[in-house]
């Protein structure tokens, strides 16, 4: 897998520093402790998300700043694999809910509890964990042994959290809203045929409906974001090539992972959400508070181009 050189954590950290600058100012004027401030990251699998929030948990965590951060992913909330199975079974004919990856794969409870232990700085929070090589790469949830424990006993609390991955920030859309951007991209399918390179356009209204219904429980996680940074590639369709890369270092080190041939699939799995949902991204998701949206625009050897603040 080519090398990720990280150019985004030059904007990315000042940004944070400055938002977290505002919510603290905010509570203090009140006479009040600035709880955690959550920070929501979203990029499409590969973009380079993991290197930068490595930057940013140690930039952040380390002097001058000294802010406790935590790294939290998306993905570690993925139904446990007999859960995801069922799920499967009670919807045999939607792909999207086949496997891993749309939103109702979540463990969106799970999440919202976490959230609220950090807000609260409880003792003691175990973060879940999720490995993705198991059952041949369909995945499975970590037993809680494994998981990590942060705000232990002696332990500062956590200042920061970092909450990133690939739907994070998704917002759903009116019932309408999706017909209408499903009918467009049927008409697409059947005029371009071969050459149509979206997925939206071959599935069924039901399926795309029923995964934007359960979207609207992610609300609960979205709400909680002081901030959130948007990595935006130029051309969706570089995701394929960024998850082959990505699927292949995970069976170098693994030993086990997709085959390119399931990569594919599973990316097709999950591409009709960026089809719906990165323009909403585009224009801001805090609904006309302005600054508080961070957009880096990246191109396929994932290099920032452009940068705006929303």
């Amino acid at each position: 897998m080519p090398q990720i050189i990280d150019d985004k954590s030059e904007h990315c950290i000042p940004f944070i520093l400055e938002r977290i600058k505002v919510h603290r100012q905010q509570y203090e004027a009140k006479g009040e402790t600035p709880p955690p401030f959550f920070v929501g990251l979203n990029g499409v699998q590969g973009a380079g998300k993991t290197t930068l929030v490595t930057t940013l948990a140690s930039t952040l965590s380390s002097a001058p700043h000294n802010l406790p951060t935590v790294v939290l992913s998306i993905d570690d909330l993925y139904l446990p694999h007999t859960e995801q199975e069922a799920l499967a079974k009670a919807h045999p004919h939607n792909p999207l809910v086949q496997h891993r990856g749309q939103p109702s794969t979540h463990d969106v409870k799970l999440g919202t509890e976490l959230f609220s232990a950090l807000l609260d700085r409880q003792r003691n929070i175990k973060l879940p964990s999720y490995d993705k090589s198991a059952f041949s790469g369909r995945g499975d949830r970590r037993p809680e042994s494994e998981w990590e424990t942060v705000n232990a006993d002696g332990q500062p609390p956590v200042e920061v959290v970092v909450f990133e991955g690939w739907c994070v920030g998704f917002r759903a859309l009116s019932d309408a809203d999706v017909e209408g951007k499903w009918r467009s991209a049927k008409e697409k399918c059947e005029s371009q045929g071969d050459r149509y390179l979206g997925q939206l356009g071959k599935l069924e209204l039901e399926h795309v409906i029923f995964v934007n219904s359960k979207l609207r429980e992610y609300d609960a996680l979205t709400d909680r974001f002081g901030a959130f940074m948007h990595i935006d590639a130029e051309d969706a369709q570089y995701v394929y090539a960024w998850r082959l890369e990505q699927e292949a270092a995970l069976r170098a080190s693994k030993g086990t992972g997709m085959t390119d041939e399931q990569v594919v699939h599973f990316v097709n799995g999950y591409y009709p959400a960026y089809e719906l949902y990165t323009n909403a991204l585009r224009h801001g998701i805090f609904q006309g508070k302005k600054g508080r949206q961070l957009r880096l625009i990246v191109g396929r050897d994932r290099r920032v181009k452009d940068v705006k603040v929303l």
